[in-house]
Protein backbone atom coordinates (compact mmCIF):
# COMPACT_ATOMS: atom_id res chain seq x y z
CA UNK A 1 0.00 0.00 0.00
CA UNK A 2 1.29 3.29 -1.10
CA UNK A 3 1.17 6.39 1.23
CA UNK A 4 0.16 9.06 -0.48
CA UNK A 5 2.06 12.91 -0.05
CA UNK A 6 -0.46 15.55 0.91
CA UNK A 7 0.92 17.92 -2.38
CA UNK A 8 0.73 15.16 -4.16
CA UNK A 9 -3.28 14.73 -3.53
CA UNK A 10 -5.88 16.17 -5.88
CA UNK A 11 -6.89 20.03 -4.77
CA UNK A 12 -10.20 18.66 -3.35
CA UNK A 13 -8.07 15.59 -1.49
CA UNK A 14 -5.73 18.40 0.44
CA UNK A 15 -6.35 18.81 3.94
CA UNK A 16 -6.70 22.31 5.43
CA UNK A 17 -5.49 23.44 8.81
CA UNK A 18 -6.82 25.74 11.21
CA UNK A 19 -4.79 28.66 9.96
CA UNK A 20 -6.32 28.08 6.32
CA UNK A 21 -9.31 26.93 7.60
CA UNK A 22 -9.78 30.34 10.04
CA UNK A 23 -8.92 32.60 6.88
CA UNK A 24 -12.02 30.91 4.60
CA UNK A 25 -14.64 30.46 7.60
CA UNK A 26 -16.66 33.48 6.93
CA UNK A 27 -16.90 33.05 3.21
CA UNK A 28 -17.50 29.75 3.65
CA UNK A 29 -20.42 30.16 5.84
CA UNK A 30 -21.78 32.92 3.46
CA UNK A 31 -21.49 30.28 0.79
CA UNK A 32 -18.91 32.22 -1.36
CA UNK A 33 -16.17 29.72 -1.40
CA UNK A 34 -16.22 27.55 -4.76
CA UNK A 35 -17.08 24.06 -4.21
CA UNK A 36 -13.33 22.67 -3.92
CA UNK A 37 -12.80 25.09 -1.16
CA UNK A 38 -16.31 24.55 0.12
CA UNK A 39 -15.34 20.58 0.32
CA UNK A 40 -11.98 20.98 1.91
CA UNK A 41 -13.60 23.34 4.53
CA UNK A 42 -16.17 21.05 5.80
CA UNK A 43 -14.29 18.44 5.88
CA UNK A 44 -12.21 20.19 8.35
CA UNK A 45 -15.11 21.17 10.20
CA UNK A 46 -16.26 17.54 10.97
CA UNK A 47 -12.37 16.37 11.94
CA UNK A 48 -11.94 19.66 13.96
CA UNK A 49 -13.76 20.48 17.15
CA UNK A 50 -12.25 23.72 17.51
CA UNK A 51 -12.57 25.35 14.37
CA UNK A 52 -16.42 23.44 14.38
CA UNK A 53 -17.44 24.91 17.37
CA UNK A 54 -16.11 28.17 15.96
CA UNK A 55 -18.20 27.58 12.75
CA UNK A 56 -21.09 27.46 14.71
CA UNK A 57 -20.76 29.80 16.90
CA UNK A 58 -20.50 32.29 13.73
CA UNK A 59 -23.30 30.81 12.13
CA UNK A 60 -25.12 31.93 15.94
CA UNK A 61 -24.57 35.46 15.41
CA UNK A 62 -25.40 35.67 11.68
CA UNK A 63 -28.50 34.20 12.43
CA UNK A 64 -29.26 36.18 15.40
CA UNK A 65 -28.29 39.19 13.44
CA UNK A 66 -30.28 38.22 10.75
CA UNK A 67 -33.66 37.65 12.78
CA UNK A 68 -32.97 41.47 14.02
CA UNK A 69 -35.18 44.11 12.58
CA UNK A 70 -34.34 47.56 11.01
CA UNK A 71 -31.80 48.92 14.19
CA UNK A 72 -32.98 51.59 16.95
CA UNK A 73 -32.76 54.46 15.30
CA UNK A 74 -31.54 56.27 18.38
CA UNK A 75 -28.33 53.87 19.02
CA UNK A 76 -27.60 54.55 14.79
CA UNK A 77 -27.73 58.45 15.71
CA UNK A 78 -25.40 58.06 19.01
CA UNK A 79 -22.72 55.89 16.61
CA UNK A 80 -22.98 58.53 14.00
CA UNK A 81 -22.44 61.42 16.24
CA UNK A 82 -19.94 59.63 17.81
CA UNK A 83 -17.75 58.88 14.48
CA UNK A 84 -18.09 62.25 13.53
CA UNK A 85 -16.34 63.60 16.78
CA UNK A 86 -13.57 61.09 16.30
CA UNK A 87 -12.57 62.53 13.02
CA UNK A 88 -13.23 65.81 13.86
CA UNK A 89 -11.47 66.16 17.46
CA UNK A 90 -8.03 66.07 17.71
CA UNK A 91 -6.87 63.85 20.46
CA UNK A 92 -6.67 64.79 23.52
CA UNK A 93 -3.13 65.42 25.39
CA UNK A 94 -3.82 64.17 29.16
CA UNK A 95 -0.25 64.74 30.30
CA UNK A 96 1.00 67.56 28.28
CA UNK A 97 1.58 66.15 25.25
CA UNK A 98 4.69 65.10 26.05
CA UNK A 99 3.96 61.24 25.73
CA UNK A 100 6.47 60.40 22.49
CA UNK A 101 8.86 62.89 23.74
CA UNK A 102 12.22 61.09 24.83
CA UNK A 103 12.93 61.38 28.55
CA UNK A 104 15.13 64.77 29.32
CA UNK A 105 18.35 64.34 30.12
CA UNK A 106 18.07 66.12 33.69
CA UNK A 107 15.82 63.09 34.77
Amino acid sequence: MKKRSWWRRPAGERRMNCLQVARLLQSYLDGETDEVTARRVAAHLEDCRRCGLEASVYAEIRDALSRRGTPDAEAVARLRTFGEALLSDPPAADDGGDRGAPPSAGA
